[in-house]
């Protein structure tokens, strides 16, 4: 059984560069188009798998050429894929507009994302798993699911969605950047015992009931393209979380170091242009975590 098992979304993604995100109503041109896999559920399996986790997947894929360049991309950075179901939907697709500072903007046709239910070999997988993490882009009741069998469960809160009581009584640690973070409403820890804001180049903060907020510093890099940054952050924080559990509670020294990690990992992620291709490998999160904290 896998330590880590992500529940989520897989997408093809179209990767349009442009010179600045359009605005409403603005036709832009672009300087080419390129073709890859991505999701956020995929992209965050992969970037758990590098970090060193043992990781599976639960998706829904279509029977198409789409489907099969995701598995083999998932494949290769070691995801177990026994978990993966076949519909005869097509595989998701998300058009990404990638700017030339490197922001970007993201549409996605959910497709075959829409129909991923647990299985019961899924939902053994869940219970036996140190962690579980899930975020939005497949239906609600699966991660309700998925939230209610996991014994440690992490929500990326993204798409930005408002949430249910039910479901944040079942949440562990969220994990949202600020416009998710509104979405959610009120206060992050009236709903949740702990949370993690991601805040871009500025870093992170980790809010936990009747502790310290602590702040956690960007770390700067020259930016390329940001697609994937949240997921690898997400992936290896979900990664480093199982790996310092050992066998006890994870706590709140363990959440800070895994903040940490994942926060070089995404700011490795940056530097190099697509979704799953940009995700780094533990070595290369090692040594530059090395640099930064040790």
């Amino acid at each position: 059984m896998a330590d880590v098992v992500v529940v989520g979304s897989a997408n093809v993604d179209l990767v349009l560069p442009v010179q600045r995100i359009p605005r409403p109503g603005e036709t832009v041109l672009a300087s080419g188009l390129t073709r890859g896999p991505g999701g956020k559920g995929a992209n965050q399996a992969v970037a758990a798998a590098r970090a060193g986790a043992s990781t599976a997947f639960v998706a829904s894929l279509g029977a198409d050429e789409s489907g099969e360049l995701l598995r083999t991309a998932l494949s290769e950075s070691g995801v177990d894929l026994s978990l993966v179901s076949t519909t005869g939907t097509p595989t998701g697709t998300a058009i990404i507009t990638v700017a030339a500072d490197g922001e970007n903007s993201i549409v996605v046709a959910p497709s075959a994302n829409a129909e991923l239910k647990l299985s019961a070999e899924a939902l053994d997988a869940i219970r036996s798993a140190k962690v579980v993490l899930s975020q939005l882009e497949i239906p609600f009741g699966t991660v309700q699911a998925a939230a209610e069998a996991s014994s440690y469960f992490i929500l990326n809160a993204a798409p930005a969605a408002e949430l249910s009581d039910e479901l944040l009584a079942r949440v562990d640690l969220l994990v949202v950047n600020e416009t998710e973070a509104e979405a959610v409403g009120g206060s992050l820890l009236e709903r949740v015992a702990a949370a993690v804001v991601t805040l871009g180049a500025e870093g992170a903060v980790i809010l936990s009931r009747g502790a310290d907020e602590i702040r956690v510093p960007g770390v700067l890099v020259e930016v390329v393209d940001t697609t994937a940054a949240g997921d690898t952050f997400c992936g290896v924080l979900a990664a480093t979380l199982a790996a310092s559990s050992g066998t006890g509670p994870i706590t709140g020294r363990d959440l800070t170091n895994a903040v940490r990690r994942a926060n070089v990992a995404a700011s490795l992620s940056v530097k190099t242009a697509g979704a799953i291709p940009s995700v780094p490998h533990g070595e290369a999160i090692d040594a530059r975590f090395a640099e930064v904290y040790l």
